[in-house]
């Protein structure tokens, strides 16, 4: 089971949703780039998964329960404490980013008021954090446990730290309508230089690569729509399908047909 729930008003803006998962079997999923950061409370505990430039398999037991708040690209801001470009590519424990502006999420108490809704300490994808003997109610009320308090941390993060880029919303939609890097900064008044630094510090990685994450993201959503791949490959300035298939099995790993099944 994988379910999207939208931002509540106070994440709106930053939060693009938040989501849960409990595998019905045992496999690995393959998360592939969408220049968003999500904050993670899975079966180790809770961790940021920062922007990828490449496929990040994620292994997954029945039964365990992942929780997620998804942050826009662009839109995380210094809600985790460190520069958006150290968590590129990486799987960080939460514990490790910035220990004191998290630590009334990850004090004992909150371990404690989920062990009247976790799963038994026995059983598949039980939570280690949880104490032994909690109450057997269902991952669905435990999800929506770790999902509420996540919304709580999260915005009390956001109302106490700087705002995102505000310029960050306009480059992905200059990207997004075809524009080149250097057009791109040219529509925004900005230098490249300027663009490159201010890319780096929002999205984590320079905008020559977002623009690759931003084409690659529409051409996904247009192919499971089912267009056509060669309208797919046009509409999403690609220069024909053949560079659509190069460019998404270097962003994903895998071709084009494994991502639309």
């Amino acid at each position: 089971m994988y379910e999207e729930r939208p931002p509540t008003p106070e994440l709106a803006g930053r939060v693009v949703c938040a989501w849960g998962q409990v595998p019905a079997a045992d496999g690995t999923q393959l998360v592939v780039p969408d220049g968003c950061v999500d904050l993670i409370w899975g079966p180790a505990g809770l961790f940021v998964a920062g922007p990828d430039t490449g496929p990040m398999p994620a292994p997954m037991r029945a039964g365990e329960v992942f929780a997620g708040i998804r942050f826009g690209p662009g839109a995380t801001g210094e809600v985790f404490g460190v520069p958006v470009h150290g968590l590129r590519d990486q799987r960080v424990p939460l514990a490790e980013l910035n220990p004191a502006a998290w630590s009334p999420f990850l004090s004992p108490d909150t371990g404690a008021s989920l062990s009247s809704v976790a799963a038994p300490s026995d059983s598949p994808g039980a939570d280690p954090s949880v104490a032994p003997g909690a109450a057997p109610f269902g991952p669905r009320r435990l999800l929506d446990e770790r999902l509420r308090l996540m919304r709580r941390a999260v915005a009390a993060r956001i109302r106490e730290t700087a705002p995102a880029d505000p310029a960050g919303p306009a480059l992905v939609a200059a990207l997004r309508s075809g524009l080149s890097v250097r057009e791109a900064a040219w529509e925004l008044g900005f230098s490249e230089r300027q663009l490159h630094r201010r890319s780096v510090a929002g999205f984590g990685y320079p905008p020559k690569t977002l623009q690759r994450v931003v084409r690659f993201q529409r051409a996904l959503r247009l192919a499971r729509s089912g267009v056509a791949l060669a309208e797919v490959a046009a509409a999403s300035g690609y220069a024909d399908q053949a560079h659509l298939s190069h460019e998404v099995k270097r962003l994903s790993g895998v071709p084009l047909s494994r991502l639309l099944t």
